[in-house]
């Protein structure tokens, strides 16, 4: 399957465990070639076995051992650029605190103008606010205009805090009637909304037996006999493998939280060699299969359902509702699960992020965030216990499983209010990852087409300035590493006061967009063009971006994008350059080792962050509009131009929904970027900012992403409670069939 490629290194020959060992320790052989040799070794030009503080041949003849500091290799470069504009863009936010001499009382009453930014324009450059102001946009006279102290900018992070704005609630009123599970009072309370407490009506618990029949122990000399193996059907030498390669493949390039080499060389042939016992190895080695499955199915699956209206097939793909693809093998992890529970080692940790994935892989968001929630804690139970971890062999792993837990509870906090676990508060002693150490030929390779190293550590950035973000827009105090994430509860109404200053939004807008200019070039994109292949693809590589992004054994599909609603314009991708389309009915693209997640995940939160930063302007115009002015036009146009054509609602991203995480999180955002679009052609100062302020395509884009939008909430509603309920209220408002 061409999601799924084989990669063009040395196949592991399917016979057992002892090809594996043999073409395995082939890989080490190869791999020591590039190794670090002491200078002793060096000199006198011979192997080094590389042990620490002494290697075997200083040892042996009691010399000094010395180690050279390893040079980062060619493919290591980029990211060592991207751990190093971590470290610079962190001081620069630093500094806003800084310099802004936030006081305890009233952090932004001190902000000043900074010298770069004129007292009548946004201060920000045209590649972050577009072209220059409209001269016809509609504003009030200077008299009329509020003064600083009383810029009326209203700050939450949740959808449910955007839903209680009065300007929304009249809109949501309106169409109350039409759903009568809505309950405008609950948005009053700082409590979720009911979905997540009703979602155990429309969701059940995952089967504990499935109708599988079980069979005999499979291992490399057949069937097992007797009380020491687990009886378990269909889980033979071939099936494992295919399954580890369908996970590492996809998963871990996203979520890279396991040692492929380790596990392929060192785990399966000792499982398979005693058989699969109740041991934290044989766990993890279940749910690495029970998601590989999910890999399998979410790519190449039948559709759970077929949408009725327009006949297009679901992006849901394997198994059905109740019984997921992988459950049987889940199964098998979860009575094993108990024995492990309180073990304290990265083992642990593992085994709860991998629980976490395939929960939300079936869209069981409170399992996700239970599952997630203990693998946080099982990361702070081992930093704790054992500081050392922290510098051993494994230690780059354990910061890679902290760095998701992080990602994962931010998503949780900060739109659904979920309590931090404290995770936040061990990032300056955890460090960075930087994928140091052994690597097998399949993740060179997968890193060469993907560069998945890449996408983890630039979401790290991300996350790190979203959460700085949240906390000075929500007025915390200076917010610093062992602060980050805490904040009012974004179910709040309340949110940041009415003294928020728009110079301090836009100087949080200018980090941002630095962020988007750090990238390295075969990350980076056109800011108006979220569907294009990276601006660096062509000049970084000797290939064509087609042929780059298409493994060789897969015929050449309809890569080039499909869509039909890309006019020529200047400075617009050509729709040569598309690497995600709008038409859902066209055949998907296909791209290697995930590389179409990888890159919409990074820029729909991208998109994401910039909406949340500039929707107190939205505020403003919905609840004050006679005190805009060109400036809070100017950023409320930003915010909803920041709404438009997210690429994971896009084609082929948006046909392999197993395989994304945090469903919930996009489809309550979906939610209130499909209340604002509506609102902006309603109400006649956003309407005014629409049509003036935010481009001649902004019609026809926003026009796509209220089909992308409600296309996704249509999808999921037949399996997640909380997307249901949000397409009921999308339905009633746009006025649209089941």
């Amino acid at each position: 399957m061409s999601d799924l490629p084989s990669t063009p290194t040395t196949q592991v020959s399917n016979s057992g465990p002892s090809a594996l060992a043999t073409a395995s320790s082939q890989r080490k052989e190869r791999g020591a070639i590039a190794a670090q040799a002491c200078d002793t070794c060096r000199s006198r030009k011979q192997k080094c076995d590389e042990q620490r503080p002494k290697c075997g041949t200083c040892q042996k003849f009691k010399l000094e051992c010395n180690y050279r500091e390893p040079q980062p290799t060619k493919k290591d470069k980029t990211l060592v650029e991207i751990l190093e504009r971590i470290k610079s863009l962190e001081s620069k936010i630093d500094d806003l605190s800084l310099h802004t001499n936030f006081p305890t009382t009233n952090p932004f009453a001190a902000v000043q103008t900074p010298a770069f930014a004129p007292t009548t324009t946004l201060g920000l450059t045209p590649s972050i606010h577009g072209p220059p102001i409209n001269p016809s946009f509609p504003l009030p006279e200077p008299s009329s205009a509020t003064s600083g102290t009383e810029d009326h900018y209203h700050y939450v992070s949740s959808v449910h805090g955007m839903l209680a704005w009065p300007g929304v609630q009249g809109l949501l009123a309106s169409v109350q009637p039409k759903v009568p599970s809505f309950d405008l009072s609950l948005l009053e309370r700082d409590v979720p909304i009911p979905p997540l407490n009703t979602q155990g009506h429309n969701i059940k618990a995952l089967p504990t037996s499935t109708a599988v029949a079980s069979g005999p122990s499979m291992t490399l000399h057949g069937q097992v006999h007797g009380s020491a193996s687990i009886p378990f059907s269909r889980l033979n030498w071939d099936a494992v493998q295919r399954l580890s390669k369908a996970y590492f493949d996809t998963f871990n390039l996203l979520f890279p939280i396991l040692d492929r080499r380790s596990f392929l060389s060192d785990t399966l042939p000792s499982l398979f060699n005693r058989g699969f016992g109740q041991e934290i190895t044989s766990t993890i080695a279940f749910l690495v299969c029970a998601l590989g499955e999910v890999a399998l199915a979410g790519t190449e699956g039948n559709p759970i359902h077929v949408h009725a209206h327009n006949g297009r097939p679901s992006g849901i793909k394997g198994g059905s509702k109740d019984e997921p693809p992988g459950l049987e093998l889940f199964n098998e992890a979860r009575k094993r699960m108990g024995f492990n529970l309180t073990e304290c080692s990265l083992e642990n940790v593992q085994i709860f992020a991998l629980a976490s994935l395939y929960y939300g892989s079936c869209f069981h968001l409170m399992d996700f965030w239970r599952m997630n929630t203990s693998a946080s804690l099982a990361c702070q139970a081992l930093i704790t216990s054992n500081p050392s971890e922290l510098s051993s062999p494994r230690a780059d792993l354990i910061r890679r499983a902290f760095w998701h837990c992080s990602i994962m509870e931010t998503c949780l906090n900060l739109e659904l209010g979920f309590p931090l676990t404290g995770l936040e508060k061990m990032e300056s002693l955890v460090g960075l990852p930087d994928f140091s150490g052994p690597f097998c030929e399949e993740d060179y390779a997968a890193n060469q087409e993907s560069h998945y190293q890449e996408h983890f550590a630039s979401q790290i950035v991300l996350r790190r300035i979203l959460v700085e973000f949240h906390g000075v827009l929500s007025q915390t105090g200076t917010p610093t590493p062992s602060s980050m994430g805490s904040g009012p509860n974004p179910f709040s109404t309340s949110g940041s006061s009415n003294k928020l200053d728009r110079m301090t939004i836009h100087h949080l807008a200018l980090q941002l967009e630095q962020w988007r200019g750090m990238l390295p070039p075969h990350l980076k994109w056109q800011e108006d063009a979220p569907g294009a292949f990276p601006t660096g693809t062509q000049g970084m590589f000797s290939n064509a971006a087609p042929s780059l992004l298409v493994p060789t054994s897969t015929p050449l599909s309809p890569i080039m994008a499909t869509s039909q609603h890309q006019p020529s314009r200047p400075g617009a991708a050509s729709a040569s350059s598309l690497m995600f389309s709008t038409d859902l009915d066209a055949p998907p693209a296909r791209y290697p080792y995930v590389l179409d997640i990888h890159v919409s995940l990074l820029r729909s939160r991208y998109y994401y962050t910039k909406y949340l930063l500039h929707r107190p302007f939205v505020y403003k115009a919905l609840h004050f509009p006679d005190s805009m002015t060109h400036d809070d036009a100017a950023g409320a146009a930003e915010c909803l131009k920041a709404c438009l054509k997210w690429p994971i609602t896009m084609s082929p991203t948006c046909t392999k929904k197993r395989l994304l995480p945090c469903h919930f999180f996009f489809s309550r955002n979906f939610l209130g970027i499909l209340v604002l679009l509506h609102l902006s052609s309603t109400v006649p100062i956003l309407r005014s900012i629409r049509s003036t302020l935010c481009g001649d395509r902004f019609e026809m884009d926003a026009s796509e992403t209220v089909g992308l939008c409600t296309d996704w909430l249509r999808d999921l509603k037949g399996v997640d409670g909380v997307s249901r309920w949000h397409w009921e209220v999308v339905k009633a408002i746009y006025g649209l069939d089941e």
